[in-house]
């Protein structure tokens, strides 16, 4: 038999199902209907009513019904907090010395976190593991918490190869990434292309080992300097170039060309307290396809909340509130592959699906330091009401 669920009640429910770009697809009064885990139905609440006789009920309250949040880009599994200071390396010395279930623990507190905050797809990175057994601990760790992986190898240098970047680089594609694709722990290759990470040599040759290896790319691009990380996310075609708040006009020029998604971080922005935030408004206006994510981690931006990065969105990069919302839902899903699956409320689709309090989708990134999200469901089963 069937498990169904009708969720009614809404005032606002965004389908983001429309053609059209950055078209929310709003249906007033809208409800939708899910059968064992996918969307059956949507459309007018007079209509599906009809259909769903019998079917369990989850009341939106009048609030707005929108997609589940998709957060694209994480650095989930780590270690405590950076209370006194500190960097990757010191995150990575955390990560070596942790369990794996002390990892999981950890990063399933934050995962619960995120549903409360309406997101239900999360990625998640290794990197800062930086050897053999933490970075496929941490890829683990990523897989059984229903996270999507990403092997962030070429985090930073570790200190076994200090001052020897070109030979990790080497080790990273001779050694560890095969077998981390052999043994299928990871989606993705990301690099740190950037001041005190990685050359654009040295990224190209990393990535276009995981293209061999049939791992899909990304990369952290331009977040500082732009000396060409941009550049090689086109000439590669990568899926998304995250971060890019130092890329100029050449370089918007370049993504409007291409497909390459690009993925903003405005939340590790806010918690450096700098005010160089990625240029939202250009990039859209140029026509490339924008994301948001949280870029969720123990240093530069703690934070797992999605409308806090909405807000920051609009306030802080001048993108409009259904901007955003698309930037958080349907194309975080591109930029991990997963159009198909999640992102809109659309028919054959996951039903995955966050429930405001708000009564107008503009609330969303206008209050902010609340969580907006009274209820969230994901792949059709309520964890959050």
């Amino acid at each position: 038999m069937k498990s169904r669920l009708l969720v009614r009640g809404a005032r606002q429910l965004l389908t983001l199902r429309s053609a059209m770009p950055w078209d929310l697809g709003l249906v007033e009064n809208g409800a939708l209907l899910i059968e064992d885990g996918l969307i059956a139905a949507v459309g007018p609440a007079r209509q599906l009513e009809r259909l769903a006789k019998g079917a369990e009920v989850l009341d939106a309250k009048g609030g707005v019904v929108l997609p589940g949040f998709v957060d694209s880009h994480t650095h989930l599994v780590h270690g405590p907090p950076r209370l006194e200071g500190g960097g990757i390396l010191w995150t990575m010395h955390a990560v070596r010395a942790m369990p794996a279930a002390r990892l999981q623990a950890t990063a399933q507190h934050w995962l619960t976190h995120m549903l409360r905050h309406g997101t239900t797809t999360v990625e998640a990175k290794s990197g800062y593991g930086l050897n053999e057994p933490a970075e496929i601990k941490t890829l683990r760790v990523s897989a059984a918490l229903g996270a999507v992986p990403t092997f962030l190898g070429a985090h930073v240098t570790p200190p076994e190869f200090d001052g020897r970047a070109d030979a990790y680089i080497d080790w990273l594609i001779a050694e560890l990434m095969p077998k981390i694709a052999r043994r299928k722990l990871a989606r993705f290759a990301d690099v740190y292309c950037d001041t005190g990470a990685f050359s654009v040599a040295q990224a190209r040759r990393y990535l276009i080992a995981a293209r061999r290896l049939g791992l899909g790319l990304r990369i952290h691009a331009s977040q500082f300097s732009n000396f060409g990380a941009v550049q090689l996310a086109v000439e590669l075609g990568v899926l998304s170039a995250d971060h890019l708040e130092a890329i100029g006009k050449a370089e918007i020029r370049a993504l409007a060309r291409s497909s390459v998604i690009a993925t903003l971080l405005p939340g590790s922005v806010y918690h450096l307290g700098l005010t160089r935030y990625a240029p939202a408004r250009a990039l859209i206006d140029a026509g490339v396809t924008v994301a948001l994510a949280t870029d969720f981690n123990p240093g530069t931006s703690p934070t797992p909340s999605m409308p806090m990065v909405l807000s920051l969105a609009c306030t802080q990069m001048r993108m409009t509130p259904a901007e955003a919302i698309c930037a958080a839902t349907l194309h975080g899903a591109r930029a991990l592959g997963l159009a198909a699956e999640t992102g809109s409320l659309e028919v054959g689709k996951r039903a995955d699906i966050a429930i405001l309090t708000a009564q107008d989708y503009r609330e969303l990134p206008y209050y902010f330091g609340i969580n907006p999200v009274q209820a969230t469901v994901r792949r059709g089963v309520i964890q959050i009401n």
